[in-house]
């Protein structure tokens, strides 16, 4: 689709970026907070790159303030942050901490101080650790009316200071990871139990938008989903066929649950061919139907390619053979119970990052557009960005114009999804400060803002502003004319 003149972006279009508690906090045990899965988890030997963990990460929990002061000095119009829920209820239900409630109160006032529009996820994959070792977290039913009580609390407190909220941060992501490939907590390898904790968390969001109703009623509430779309290899109709398979496979499982309160028919019943389907409940897709999020949070890094499944295994490994990034072990190979439906391969016409993502801004408008055709919702750009090794130079000066050039990209298909009709919400780049990269250590670096610090020592945590920082700046004080 070609257009004579693309459209501006809206005025009050939300200019921000994003982080997540456990990536930027540290304070692990400050203040009555309780242990989360990862505060264990990243301390199993060789879970992390280089063993290294949240503990102190880039000190955000002390830091704040100057943080949000450089987002000032950006002109940030918003901010993405995550509530650990473990700061609020040491053992994920019980007595609420007011002392860990009130970081994140002065951090949302501090916000609204510099007019920057706090967005504020509700789960971001750090569980209370006492939840996982009573009844099994996500395993459970249980946790649906703690996660509930645990969001009404926040919703109480927030009420009329807070207007988007973020249920879950990439489900997709953290129940494949962490009950499939045990590359996340809880540390499993059984693919019923994932698809028996997934249906609990979808019933845990849907019991989360119907309490949100109640306490915020003036207030936008939705998921967040790491989606990206997914390509034929070529015109070949058994492998159009996998990409359809794929789309339903990767998206729409969560994307119709979330919309319409129904799994795709295909998928389900292919699952349970293989009995692994979710136990369903009486009254489960009541519950899953009676509520619709006010928008779809997307986060954008890269979609993928398939074509039918054959005897080759999946080729998207690196040229020795092996994955570069444990967050593409998601990519099916044909020895997986479900390998029927399609195989990824490779796209040759995109280059990829250090980690081996595909680098793809089209992705990002043919995605909205996907979006937009199927749920007809507005959408939020959660996260998008690059993680890259970034090199801190003499004169505190950081080099980042590749970081620039990605962005400059990713947020022109922005405008020309908005010229295509999509109604966006606003673009949060992934993320303002450097942070800890969940299994990839500080090698990995997202941030407009260089954290000096290492996986081997905390140095002095400076906070140095790298080129991209000043480009941002730019494209915010212009409304992204200039970018």
């Amino acid at each position: 689709m070609k257009h004579k003149k693309l459209d501006d972006f809206p005025e009050n279009f939300l200019w921000g970026s994003a982080s997540a508690a456990y990536q930027i906090e540290g304070a692990w045990n400050e203040d009555g907070k309780g242990k989360s899965i990862w505060d264990d988890f990243a301390k199993i030997p060789g879970k992390t790159f280089e063993n290294t963990n949240g503990d102190v990460a880039v000190d955000h929990y002390h830091k704040y303030k100057e943080d949000v002061k450089l987002m000032a000095e950006m002109g940030l119009k918003a901010y993405r942050f995550s509530v650990s829920w473990s700061r609020i209820f040491k053992d994920g239900s019980g007595e609420l901490n007011k002392d860990g409630l009130k970081f994140y109160e002065n951090l949302v006032d501090e916000l609204l101080k510099y007019n920057i529009e706090p967005i504020l996820t509700l789960y971001h994959w750090d569980l209370p650790a006492a939840l996982q070792d009573t009844y099994g977290g996500w395993e459970s039913r249980k946790v649906i009316n703690d996660f509930k009580n645990y969001c009404i609390a926040l919703y109480k407190d927030f009420n009329g200071k807070v207007k988007y909220w973020v249920t879950f941060n990439e489900q997709n992501v953290f129940t494949s990871l962490g009950y499939r490939f045990a590359a996340h907590p809880p540390n499993v390898t059984d693919i019923k139990r994932y698809f028996n904790a997934n249906h609990i968390v979808n019933l845990a969001n849907a019991a989360a938008i119907k309490e949100f109703r109640k306490y915020v009623p003036n207030g936008k509430i939705g998921p967040s989903f790491g989606m990206g779309p997914v390509y034929p290899y070529d015109c070949k109709p058994d492998n159009i066929l996998a990409q359809q398979n794929a789309e339903e496979f990767f998206n729409h499982w969560w994307l119709d649950v979330y919309c319409f309160g129904r799994y795709p028919k295909s998928i389900l019943k292919y699952l349970g061919e293989f009995q692994i389907a979710p136990d369903i409940q009486d009254g489960d897709m009541e519950l899953l139907q009676s509520v619709k999020p006010d928008f779809i949070g997307l986060n954008y890094y890269h979609g993928g390619t398939v074509k039918a499944c054959t005897e080759n295994k999946n080729d998207r490994k690196s040229e020795d053979g092996r994955f570069i990034d444990p967050y593409l072990v998601n990519n099916l190979d044909c020895e997986a119970p479900e390998s029927g439906l399609f195989s990824s391969i490779k796209n040759p016409y995109l280059k990829t990052t250090a980690w081996n993502w595909e680098i793809d801004p089209d992705g990002l408008r043919i995605a909205m557009r996907r979006l937009t055709d199927r749920y007809n919702l507005p959408i939020l750009i959660t996260e998008n960005g690059l993680g890259a090794i970034d090199k801190l130079e003499e004169n505190d000066v950081v080099n980042d114009d590749y970081r620039i050039e990605y962005l400059r990209a990713h947020i022109r298909a922005c405008r020309e999804a908005i010229t295509d009709g999509v109604e966006l919400l606003g673009y949060c780049t992934w993320s303002f400060t450097d942070l800890l990269s969940w299994l990839n250590g500080y090698k990995k670096r997202y941030g407009f803002v260089y954290v000096n610090r290492d996986e081997y020592s905390e140095k002095d945590l400076r906070r140095i502003k790298k080129n991209s920082f000043y480009w941002y700046k730019k494209v915010i004080e212009t409304n992204g004319k200039e970018i």
